[in-house]
């Protein structure tokens, strides 16, 4: 049931029939069937639609719940770090639990990622000569503003990838393997990257490119990468283990217990962590959200438009969708849309509740 503290939703209508440059000749994949997701009002009034689409898996790959067009292929961005980490520690990559957290990471810029990042580098014999990442400010606002203010620059460690670079060099360095190209989609470490990426979600991918950071970047199903997300937090620590018996488990042990370095403090995938024990997060560039639940359960969310501000409050109602306390989630259920500094409206998800299996083949989407 939704939650007391979000009016239901008003009756938003479905996309209308593709328009006419959705099916020209020069549109070779059709356009996703995306579904109102999420809404905000202004006195009353609904001012902004959010349309997506999202799954949720049980172990095995059931679907739970769906709505909108979940096996289309999209980009998941950079929720598709964790997956990246666990191909590095298959390919012998052992670092401590905060470092390891951060190799998964889309972090803030704060101090301790930077810091974090440069002691991953020199764990390795490697400076910051050695990362291929884009340059940029520090991506917690925060934090940019500390650093500006202290005369900082974009530089590749403070940009929020930095820690997957830092990775994905030491990597080369513990299999011999050259570290200059690290980048190239032929080089031994993309190649296992791409045999995990597959691995973990079940699926190949259906199409390449390359993230912002400059990594290879796959298109995948939502589907698919529930189901990854599904396999990483259930692949926890057996009783009286002193260590993670395998790489899915290591990766997901860091991030649990230093969401911190996943994120950044005032980041909402951090507080999400630290919020519900044992759930697992990593947001994504263009609306992209994906959680996993210690039972197996997966959850894909990827809001169209590319905006970032539905995709948490999508993400909380699809938790309570799965029977999850979600009650110490208030806080980023929804947002408040202000009026004269005084609250007149809500951000808030859709009732987009739905059981009917995704049935869209994945190869036919946009």
């Amino acid at each position: 049931m939704p939650s007391p503290a979000m009016p239901a939703s008003p009756q938003i209508p479905a996309p209308a029939a593709a328009a006419p440059w959705a099916t020209a000749p020069h549109a070779s994949k059709r356009l996703p069937r995306h579904e109102p997701l999420a809404f905000q009002t202004r006195d009353g009034l609904v001012e902004s639609i959010h349309y997506g689409s999202l799954i949720a898996t049980a172990p095995g790959g059931r679907t739970l719940l769906s709505a909108g067009d979940p096996l289309a292929a999209f980009y998941p961005r950079s929720s598709l770090k964790p997956l990246q980490a666990v191909a590095m520690v298959r390919a012998g990559l052992d670092l401590p639990g905060d470092l390891l957290a951060l190799a998964a990471a889309s972090h803030s810029g704060g101090a301790r990622h930077r810091d974090g990042t440069s002691r991953i580098l020199q764990l390795h014999g490697l400076t910051a000569a050695a990362l291929e990442n884009t340059t940029d400010l520090p991506y917690g606002v925060g934090e940019r503003e500390e650093w500006l203010r202290e005369g900082g620059q974009a530089t590749q460690i403070a940009q929020n990838c930095s820690g997957k670079h830092a990775a994905m060099a030491a990597t080369c360095v513990i299999n011999g393997w050259p570290v200059e190209g690290y980048l190239d989609p032929g080089h031994p470490l993309q190649k296992i990257v791409a045999e995990t990426v597959t691995e973990l979600t079940g699926e190949e991918p259906s199409g390449i490119s390359t993230d912002g950071c400059g990594t290879p970047l796959f298109a995948l199903t939502l589907a698919g990468m529930a189901r990854a997300f599904g396999r990483l937090a259930s692949a926890e620590l057996p009783d009286g283990a002193s260590a993670p018996e395998s790489p899915e488990a290591a990766v997901a042990h860091a991030m649990r217990h230093y969401p911190e370095m996943v994120a950044g403090e005032g980041r909402d995938v951090t507080e999400l962590m630290r919020l519900v024990p044992g759930l697992l997060a990593k947001d994504g560039f263009e609306g992209v959200q994906l959680v996993g639940l210690p039972d197996g359960r997966g959850i894909a969310v990827k809001i169209s438009d590319g905006g970032d501000r539905a995709r948490m409050p999508v993400t909380v109602r699809a938790l309570e969708a799965l029977d999850v306390d979600t009650s110490p989630l208030a806080g980023i259920a929804t947002s408040a849309v202000l009026g004269g500094g005084r609250p007149v409206g809500l951000l808030q998800a859709a009732d987009f509740h739905s059981t009917a299996p995704a049935m869209s083949p994945a190869n036919d989407a946009f």
